[in-house]
């Protein structure tokens, strides 16, 4: 049991690492707020909520795997390198493709609720 809350323990340092480290996770973090607060402001459906839970989740894990393979990367290659850099720019493209889908779910549900107040 020591282990497992342990585990929880590093878990926690490093999303606390992340968020006080690194620019576009806070960025994405203030995008989560701002989703979750519309979300009750607008009284999306739970279907909807679904949608919004999953966009936020993808975005935040890839933003957290890009930062781990930026890192790992700077480790195993701390010198200039072409692959070293390719890897890195991939696993932001993930990044973005999330950041994309998350942005598109969030027009999709929030557009028409707030076109409707106007």
């Amino acid at each position: 049991m020591k282990k497992l809350i342990r585990s929880f323990g590093y878990a926690f340092k490093g999303l606390t690492y992340a968020a006080a480290t690194q620019l576009n996770f806070r960025i994405h973090l203030v995008a989560m707020v701002l989703a979750v607060f519309m979300g009750f402001a607008l009284h999306i459906s739970v279907n909807e909520w679904q949608w919004v839970t999953l966009s936020i989740t993808l975005v935040l894990m890839l933003e957290l795997l890009n930062t781990a393979i930026e890192f790992l990367t700077d480790l195993v290659s701390p010198g200039y390198n072409e692959l070293a850099g390719r890897v890195k720019d991939i696993s932001a493209g993930a990044v973005v493709i999330a950041a994309l889908f998350a942005l598109i779910t969030g027009c999709i549900i929030f557009l028409p609720k707030l076109l409707l107040l106007l």
